[in-house]
């Protein structure tokens, strides 16, 4: 078997050899035939050697094996598109076609709508052939129609020269732009009259019947066509078309005769094969195969019994047909096992005829199957994805490293979205980057990527519901107008670019950070235990040795305490203070609560208890060399985070609050202002879905507070003040024009510049904001008024920075069209979209985007020119349970890497990063610390956060260590020393004279007494 495989394989070649000297209209074709010809198997895999796949790839590193992979594809890979008779050629009864099944099936039941029409390509060859041409493919997979050909289904009898000669002229349209055809002669269109004459495929008739067809195409077509495919997905007929009646014919009631209909399927196929290899290979040269159609599914647990339960699934669906081919001529053990008599047998001389009938594995993936036409059954139990890269892998190792052309793949969109398919964009973007990373990671044989479809047509049993083309095609208009969508136009780049190129800004930089730059960790809240220590209760134990042996408190009896109280003296403290300490960091930013340290509002009556404590923490901080930067107020959405009287008077929106917000920002200032130098008055007050009247107010108390600190303890305190805004960055989900743009500037205006711009800029609201919003109040009901500034409070609210301080965590893409009701924002018509070859964290709608932040420093660095920025909470959530966090030692590495970026590269007056957060036990799934009962656990990511800290960046290997120069404090003695040194000797000497008399008279007399 091997001997024969191997001869043929030789023999292939020698053909692809002596073709390459043909014309240069046909290198790309003889590039992707040495391919699929030339590649000899690694080694002969064991029946069942796919089952390593999940193993595998549960070892690979996570989440570095996810990234997004920037490199090129091999020169011969071919790129192409296609589509299906039925489903875009139209015509259904014109010029001598007959019927076929789906003709019949669409006109049952409770079925409305039809392919009569489609997407008209049988009067559109030229518009069709042009959109090609847009494109740049190499390759153009379409279907001939087997009853425009034969209207009566027997190539026996009267051929239809009509329909032939529709054909001769879209391969001459083809061949005049250098496209190749591979051509399918069986895409699910069979004529009605087999199915009523002998029942479709579960005659055996058929088999002959469709070589017949075969061997006319083959001697018709035959010099222009070099790359055949017998039928498409024969699951679907099979399984779908005669067992759950879901496509045509739509039969279904007898179990067993999917089976019957899947055995003459191969048949009819190898005898297609084995017709061509006969009498047509030798002088034509081409390559037949069956395209095998295939959902991906992954296991529910890590034991090798749910592994098998997928090896399972995958052989029910593609094993079913690939292994008779690829393998040994029989079905997998696995249907064997579970269908027993059910299942037909092949004869010695059957499996030997059947098997090694295809020249590459033409694979289909994409939502023909997945999500869609995979029954429960077929599960097994496990659970359905969509990993294009790990089926790649599967057939290689299954199979025997077949050369592999994926000849459909892509997604769809709603059947009301026109050229803005931003979901089919991206997901076709996944496969492409997955089929990629199956070249070059895992060395699978790919040849070559159909994006599916060219075309919108009719989409089978969906009918018009969805759309799946790269160009748009208007239904209603009288030619069915053909328009690129933006997923052609990134198709078109893409194969420009022959894939992702890596670009410098891709690159890691290298360098490091000025050497005042602030590290820091960030934190909502700190632990609170206002109890200090044993050195100073009163209190006395004993040692309970005959029970559990803790200590136990004797009641009333209480031993004079002369110790004054320390700072030290709360274990809270103490301990925070250590673990922050062991970071590194410089700076450690958290949060006051309001509506404890001023319960009623009212300053008089403070929580005194609570502030010593606060004071002693920060006094605490700054004993460790750690700057305390600390918030006045932390947005927590619906809970209300404002003292109780207050929240019941109106909240923000009345101006007592506003005045209140004043004195306890002025209480703070005087308390703990000795100890704190940065000041945050509000985190993150532009949250999504807060009113523009609570902002408004919102702005106005930032800027009462800050002006009570500017006023009142800047000078003594010599600390600085701004707010901290939330600023995730928004990108264009597309950017092909000018007007792409604007839905991503909207967003931002009406998120990040609804704050800045007051503060920052001008005094007032985004200009684009008060339009926009006056717009949207004329058109509905909802309240959309955004607040005026007199010209007093535009006065008190601009310039009140000292520097400008975002959190930012994740990007998110918009544009302007609507496809998922459950991510349109309707206040800024905006569609929100994801691109899904991001790395994805277990936080909803939060993948990692490192970019995103590089953008983000740019937009206010652009916006307000010069301005310090601080970044003052970056982080992502991880199960608690991980203290091997590798997402978040991929993420702090990636994003202080593209802030480093900012400062070198783009000139963004950058000082400092916070990373969030401090430990899991204040803000659960982001910290660096995590907790096992009482134990503190040191995650690898704060190891890696504190390496880049002592590093001050990403030094190159073996550059010198960054020498910087500490400015010395402020010392008067010294001065004098510097300035005077004679002086300053002599009057050093005359102090230490009367120091030493000042000793020996204190002790001399006290030695008298």
């Amino acid at each position: 078997m091997i001997d024969r495989a191997e001869e043929k394989l030789r023999v292939s070649c020698s053909n692809g050899r002596s073709d390459r000297d043909q014309s240069t209209t046909r290198a790309s074709m003889l590039l992707l035939l040495f391919a699929l010809c030339c590649a000899l198997p690694r080694a002969w895999a064991e029946p069942g050697a796919g089952l390593r796949t999940w193993t595998r790839f549960a070892r690979l590193p996570y989440p570095a094996d996810k990234a997004f992979l920037h490199d090129t594809f091999p020169s011969s890979f071919a790129w192409a598109a296609g589509t299906a008779a039925y489903q875009v050629e139209g015509a259904w009864q014109k010029d001598g076609k007959g019927k076929s099944v789906w003709d019949t099936f669409t006109r049952g039941g409770a079925r409305v709508l039809t392919g009569d029409v489609g997407s008209d390509s049988y009067h559109n060859v030229r518009a069709d052939v042009r959109a090609l041409s847009q494109l740049g493919v190499t390759h153009y997979r379409f279907s001939l129609s087997w009853p425009r050909i034969f209207p009566d289904g027997d190539a026996a009898g009267a051929r239809n020269a009509r329909g032939v000669q529709y054909y001769r002229e879209l391969l001459r349209e083809l061949r005049d732009i250098g496209v190749q055809p591979v051509v399918t002669l069986y895409h699910w269109d069979l004529p009605d009259s087999l199915q009523r004459r002998y029942g479709g495929w579960n005659s055996s008739a058929l088999v002959g019947l469709f070589a017949r067809y075969a061997d006319f195409c083959f001697s018709t077509f035959g010099d222009d066509v070099k790359l055949w495919i017998t039928m498409d997905n024969p699951f679907v007929v099979a399984w779908h078309g005669y067992g759950t009646g879901v496509v045509a014919p739509g039969v279904k009631g007898d179990p067993d005769m999917p089976f019957r209909v899947g055995h003459h399927l191969l048949k009819a196929h190898a005898a297609a094969w084995h017709l061509y290899n006969e009498r047509y290979r030798a002088k034509q040269g081409g390559k037949v195969t069956i395209a095998l159609a295939s959902h991906w599914i992954k296991p529910s647990s890590t034991r090798l019994e749910s592994h098998q339960a997928c090896q399972c699934s995958l052989d029910f669906v593609l094993g079913w047909f690939a292994r008779p081919l690829f393998v040994d001529g029989d079905y997998p053990p696995c249907m064997k096992r579970n269908l027993t008599h059910r299942l037909p047998s092949f004869t010695k001389e059957e499996r030997a005829y059947v098997n090694g009938t295809a020249d590459f594995f033409a694979l289909s993936h994409g939502p023909a199957l997945s999500f869609q036409l995979i029954n429960d059954s077929l599960r097994f139990g496990q659970t359905e994805d969509l990993d294009l890269r790990m089926l790649l892998y599967w057939v290689d190792a299954e199979y025997n490293n077949p050369p592999i052309f994926v000849v459909e793949s892509g997604w769809f969109v709603s059947g009301n979205t026109k050229t803005k398919d931003a979901k089919h964009m991206y997901y076709l973007k996944r496969f492409i980057m997955e089929t990629l990373k199956a070249i070059r990671f895992d060395k699978v044989n790919v040849v070559g990527y159909t994006a599916w479809s060219l075309l919108d047509g009719f989409e089978w049993y969906r009918e018009y519901g969805i759309r799946r083309g790269l160009f748009y095609v208007d239904f209603n208009s009288e030619h069915l107008t053909r328009e690129p969508k933006t997923s052609a136009l990134f198709y078109s780049k893409l194969i420009e670019k022959n894939g992702f190129p890596e670009l410098p800004e891709n690159r890691p930089a290298v360098g490091v950070f000025p050497c005042d730059f602030a590290w820091g960790v960030a934190a909502n809240s700190i632990q609170v235990e206002t109890t200090p220590t044993q050195f100073v209760d009163p209190s006395v134990y004993i040692w309970n040795i005959s029970d559990n042996g803790k200590l136990k408190r004797l009641e009333s009896v209480q031993i004079p305490v002369h110790r004054m109280r320390h700072c030290a003296d709360y274990a809270a403290i103490r301990q925070q203070v250590s673990e922050i300490q062991a970071m590194h960091v410089s700076h450690f930013q958290f949060s006051l609560n309001w509506s404890s340290v001023v319960p009623t509002g009212q300053i008089s009556e403070a929580n005194n208890t609570l502030l010593s404590y606060y004071h002693c923490f920060v006094s605490e901080l700054q004993r460790a060399n750690i700057i305390p930067v600390v918030t006045l107020w932390h947005h927590t959405g619906k809970l209300s985070s404002l003292p109780a009287p207050l929240e019941a008077n109106g909240g923000w929106q009345s101006d007592e609050t506003v005045q209140a917000f004043a004195d306890y920002a002025r209480l703070c200032f005087r308390r703990l202002g000795a100890h704190v130098k940065l000041w945050i008055t509000l985190n993150e007050p532009n949250e999504e879905g807060l009113c523009y009247a609570v902002g408004h107010q919102l702005l106005r108390a930032h800027a009462l507070a800050w002006r009570v600190y500017d006023n009142e303890f800047r000078k003594s305190q010599g600390g600085k003040a701004s707010l901290v805004l939330h600023m995730d960055w928004v990108e264009p989900a597309f950017s092909f024009s000018r007007e792409d743009v604007a839905p991503a500037n909207r967003v931002l205006d009406l998120r990040v510049g609804w704050f800045a711009e007051p503060i920052f800029g001008a005094g007032d609201y985004p200009p684009v904001m008060r339009s926009w919003l006056q717009q949207r109040n004329t058109i509905d009901l909802f309240n959309y008024h955004l607040p005026t500034f007199s010209e007093e409070d535009r006065q008190l609210v601009k310039g009140t920075y000292d520097f400008f301080a975002i959190s930012h965590f994740t990007t998110s893409m918009v544009y302007d069209g609507v496809e998922d009701k459950y991510l349109y924002k309707d206040s800024l018509e905006v569609q929100m979209i994801s691109d899904v070859t991001w790395i994805m964290s277990p936080r909803r709608n939060s993948p990692v985007v490192p970019w995103g932040l590089r953008k983000a420093l740019n937009w206010v660095n652009s916006h307000y020119k010069g301005v310090p920025i601080y970044v003052m909470a970056n982080g992502v959530q991880e199960d608690t349970a991980r203290f091997r966090d590798s997402l978040r030692v991929y993420y702090l590495y990636n994003y202080i890497n593209e802030a480093l970026k900012a400062y070198m590269l783009d000139g963004v007056n950058l000082k400092g990063y916070f990373a969030y957060a401090f430990n899991d036990q204040r803000d659960p799934g982001f910290g660096m610390y995590g907790n096992v009962q009482e134990e503190v656990i040191v995650k690898d990511s704060l190891n890696h956060y504190r390496n880049i800290i002592d590093h001050n960046g990403f030094p190159a290997p073996n550059s010198p260590a960054q020498q910087c120069l500490h400015t010395p404090d402020h010392c008067p003695v010294c001065q004098v020393l510097a300035k005077q040194p004679v002086v300053g000797f002599i009057s050093l000497v005359g102090s230490s004279v009367l120091i030493t008399l000042g000793l020996v008279i204190y002790y001399g007399a006290k030695r008298h007494k």
